[in-house]
């Protein structure tokens, strides 16, 4: 795949998606409505995107893409394995606080697209297959040759799991709450398990 030719318009139409499709849902929002919010003509709309599939996987890899940096920050910078699953916990837990949060963008893209063949929930797996995965090295690292060694896999998917519910409880049992809720849950993998 091409790298796209980065624009002003382009960066417009992808921010000015990317809020409405986080705030409103991804099928909620027509192309005209975001020919109007940018404001882009139809003709700049679709010499950037194709199709509006195109302009929710551009979205998708933007988050993917800001994701993947923030959880490499929390590797590097902590002074252990056990030190940076805190951090993307804290992260996830902080993030519940961030304005207009609306859970998990991919969370909310897999319930719009619940094909598992379409490109728009592909993406989403891609994404959470990414994540499983490096979570996953990171508890191997923690769990190391412990005799009480967990398997790394199950507490990658448990910490998957504890995230999917804070993203879409906090708003129900109050952010505060469910942040330290799921703080608690990280802390539990990491301690209980090993």
């Amino acid at each position: 795949m091409a790298t796209p030719t980065r624009s002003e318009a382009r960066e417009r139409l992808l921010s000015t998606a990317g809020e409405l499709f986080y705030r409103e849902g991804i099928r909620a929002v027509g192309v005209e409505r975001i020919f109007a919010e940018a404001p882009v003509t139809r003709s700049t709309f679709y010499r950037h995107f194709p199709s509006k599939e195109h302009l929710v996987l551009a979205y998708l890899h933007g988050v993917d893409t800001l994701t993947r940096a923030e959880v490499r920050a929390a590797v590097e910078t902590a002074p252990s394995p056990a030190d940076a699953l805190r951090a993307i916990g804290t992260a996830v837990a902080d993030g519940l606080a961030t304005p207009g949060f609306r859970g998990c963008a991919f969370l909310n893209a897999a319930t719009e697209y619940p094909d598992p063949h379409d490109p728009v929930h592909q993406a989403v797996l891609d994404h959470r297959a990414w994540y499983l995965a490096t979570l996953t090295e990171l508890f191997a690292q923690v769990f190391g040759a412990s005799p009480r060694r967990g398997r790394p896999e199950h507490a990658a998917q448990h910490f998957v799991m504890m995230r999917d519910g804070v993203m879409t409880g906090a708003g129900v049992d109050g952010i505060d709450s469910a942040g330290a809720a799921f703080r608690r849950g990280v802390e539990g993998l990491l301690t209980v398990l090993h």
